[in-house]
């Protein structure tokens, strides 16, 4: 197993069982304490887990939100997969709205060149990274910014999504569950996320398998809200057709 296949194995684990224990990992995998202390190490410095004595907690059960650089760097090729698939739902011209978040941002460096459109966000590095694209109008979401995502949120930002109404919104989250729908850890960002749904014909979801079974403080969405669903291969299958029975179309990279 590599470390990457390990680590991943870890954090699974963890967000199953509420905590992992060192010394019981190292037995399952077959590996000293030494290297699993190493991953876990690995995994706090990305955000994944918080370690305590004797093992590791994931940060949903901590509260804890990893800032934006360290959500980043975490499960690139599958980020990278889903956004390229993603730009099959864009539509030919018109307008879309990019959430903030990593996957979206992927989207937003893979958009096309030769394709006109209207690109509303509320992400600052999303709007600085396409504001140079000739092909496209980007139009910035104010609000007060926070500094652990970069979003814009707040009443500015409800304030113009109510008077917005784009083609397509591609939408993050931070979980998602047949049981609690989609949520993030801030009740700002979570109330932005519910506008920006409102304001589209179509919603399209941007979610890798680690935010899968997993559920936050701030609920914005029910799974019917959401026209499509895509994720990677990491997710399991059958979590993969009850997300499809509870209504959307689910894609995987």
């Amino acid at each position: 197993m590599y470390a990457e296949e390990r680590q991943q194995w870890i954090v699974e684990n963890a967000r199953s069982a509420g905590r992992v224990d060192v010394a019981a990992i190292a037995e399952a995998l077959d590996v000293t304490t030494e290297t699993i202390r190493r991953d876990l190490k690995v995994l706090e410095r990305h955000g994944l887990l918080r370690r305590v004595h004797g093992g590791a907690i994931p940060v949903e059960r901590l509260g804890f939100e990893p800032g934006l650089a360290a959500r980043d760097a975490v499960l690139t090729s599958e980020k990278e997969r889903i956004a390229k698939l993603a730009l099959a739902e864009l539509p030919d011209e018109g307008s879309v709205l990019l959430d903030a978040g990593t996957t979206t941002a992927r989207l937003a460096e893979a958009l096309p060149l030769d394709r006109e459109l209207v690109v509303v966000t509320n992400g600052l590095p999303i709007a600085m990274s396409l504001s140079a694209r000739p092909n496209l109008t980007v139009l910035l979401v104010g609000g007060r910014v926070r500094g652990r995502t970069l979003a814009a949120v707040d009443s500015w930002a409800l304030k113009a999504l109510e008077d917005t109404y784009v083609d397509v919104a591609f939408v993050g989250t931070n979980g998602l569950s047949i049981e609690r729908g989609l949520t993030t850890p801030d009740h700002n960002e979570a109330a932005v996320k519910r506008a920006m749904i409102g304001s589209a014909r179509r919603t399209v979801l941007l979610a890798d398998h680690s935010k899968v079974g997993v559920d936050h403080l701030a609920r914005f969405a029910a799974l019917d809200d959401i026209d499509v669903v895509i994720s990677d291969t990491g997710l399991d299958a059958g979590y993969a057709e009850r997300l499809r029975a509870a209504g959307p179309r689910v894609v995987l990279a």
